[in-house]
C-alpha cells in the first residue's frame, strides 16, 4: 500500500514519529517495517488466543459459539452470559435443542441409511413425500441457497454431522487465505473454506444438548456402505474397470437393445444443466469390446513374458484384468481401447 499512498499523495500519520511518514527518510521506512512485523505477530498472538479459548470453551464446557444450527436442532436461552461485561449489556448463552419438526426427521434419515439405502434414494423420498429442505426451513440463516429440494450432498453433510449425537463439535471447518495469482501479488488473497481432519475437532467431553441418536448408531452410519442394486438377468462384465477416454470418469452401465452397454455424459446429470461445447453422449456395446479383450490380455502377458499356453475366454480375460486391477480406457472418438498399463497396449474397436 505504501507506493499507493505515495501516489496519490496520502499521508501516513503514527504515533512513534508523531507526524506524517515521509517515505524518503530510511528510517522512517525501517521503522514501518518494524512495526509492520511487531503488528503481524500481535495478529497472531491474539489468533492463538482466541482459537485456544474456543477449544476449551467446547472441550470442557460444551459451550455453542454461534453459527447456524444444525437441521432438526433449534436454538434456545442458556442463561446469562458468564463474562459479568457481556451480562450487564444484556447478552445471553444459548445452546441447541431438538426441533419438533425437524428433529423427527434426522431420525429417519439415519435410520433409512442404517438400513442401507443410498444417500440418493433418501433424498428422493423426502422429494416425494415433499419434505422441506433446510433452506426451505430456515431460509433467513440460509440466503446463499435458492433450491428448495433435497439434494445428495445435503443428505451425506447431515449423516456426517457428529453434533446429532449431542455433543457440541468446532473446528469441522477452517478458512485458508490464498493468493488470486501468485504471479501477481497486488491482486490480494481470497477466502477458501476447508474441512479440516477428525484429529483437528475440538468435541465435548460430555452431552450438552439432547442427541437425535446414539453414538454407536452414528459410527456405524459412516460404515454403510451401499452396492449398486443389478436387474436380475443383467450382467456387466466390465463394471467398474472401464472409463472414458475423453472426460477420464468411469463409464456407467446402461442396459440397452436387450444387451449390456456402457456409456459416458461427461459428468452431466439430470440435475445439472449441459454446458454448450460439452462432448455428446459416449456409448460402447459390451459385446464389441469383450470380443477382442483376450487378444489384447495375450497382448500384455506376452509383454511381461508370461504368455498362456492355452486359449483364452473372454471371461478369463476379464478375471485377469480385475486380478491385475487393469483398467480399460475406451475413446469413442477414434475408437480405440486402451490398456492402461506401464505396457499401454491399444486395439481398435471396429
Amino acid at each position: 500500500m505504501a507506493p499507493l499512498f505515495e501516489h496519490f499523495g496520502v499521508g501516513v500519520w503514527i504515533p512513534e514519529l508523531g507526524g506524517c511518514v515521509d517515505p524518503t527518510v530510511a528510517g522512517h521506512e525501517e521503522l514501518m517495517v518494524l512495526l509492520g512485523i511487531l503488528a503481524k505477530r500481535e495478529v497472531t498472538r491474539a489468533r492463538i488466543r482466541v482459537r485456544s479459548a474456543m477449544a476449551v470453551q467446547t472441550r470442557d464446557q460444551g459451550r455453542y459459539l454461534g453459527g447456524r444450527p444444525p437441521y432438526g436442532y433449534r436454538l434456545v436461552d442458556a442463561g446469562p452470559h458468564p463474562n459479568r461485561s457481556f451480562a450487564r449489556r444484556g447478552v445471553r448463552l444459548r445452546r441447541l435443542d431438538t426441533d419438533p419438526h425437524t428433529g423427527p426427521i434426522v431420525r429417519w434419515i439415519f435410520s433409512q441409511r442404517l438400513s442401507g439405502h443410498s444417500f440418493a434414494r433418501i433424498a428422493r423420498a423426502l422429494n416425494d413425500t415433499e419434505v422441506p429442505p433446510p433452506s426451505a426451513v430456515d431460509p433467513e440463516r440460509n440466503p446463499h441457497r435458492d433450491g428448495w429440494r433435497w439434494q445428495v450432498p445435503t443428505v451425506r453433510a447431515i449423516l456426517a454431522n457428529p453434533r446429532y449425537t449431542g455433543r457440541q463439535v468446532w473446528n469441522r471447518q477452517r478458512t485458508d487465505h490464498e493468493l488470486i495469482d501468485p504471479d501477481n501479488t497486488t491482486l490480494g488473497h481470497r477466502d477458501v473454506q476447508r474441512w479440516n481432519t477428525p484429529d483437528d475437532w475440538a468435541i465435548s467431553r460430555k452431552q450438552v444438548h439432547p442427541a437425535l441418536l446414539s453414538e454407536a448408531d452414528f459410527v456405524a452410519a459412516q460404515h454403510v456402505r451401499v452396492t449398486r442394486e443389478v436387474t436380475p438377468g443383467r450382467t456387466y462384465r466390465l463394471a467398474g474397470i472401464l472409463r472414458c477416454g475423453l472426460c477420464g470418469r468411469r463409464m456407467d452401465s446402461h442396459w440397452t437393445h436387450q444387451r449390456p452397454g456402457y456409456r459416458c455424459r461427461h459428468g452431466q446429470n439430470s440435475a445439472t444443466t449441459p454446458q454448450p461445447d460439452r462432448p455428446h453422449n459416449a456409448y460402447v456395446r459390451e459385446d464389441l469390446i469383450v470380443a477382442h479383450l483376450p487378444a489384447l490380455v495375450l497382448r500384455l502377458t506376452a509383454a511381461v513374458g508370461d504368455a498362456a499356453g492355452e486359449p483364452l475366454t473372454a471371461l478369463d480375460a476379464v478375471e485377469h484384468l480385475r486380478a491385475s486391477g487393469t483398467t480399460l480406457t475406451y475413446d469413442a472418438v477414434a475408437r480405440v481401447l486402451t490398456a492402461d498399463t506401464e505396457l499401454a497396449e491399444r486395439i481398435l474397436i471396429g
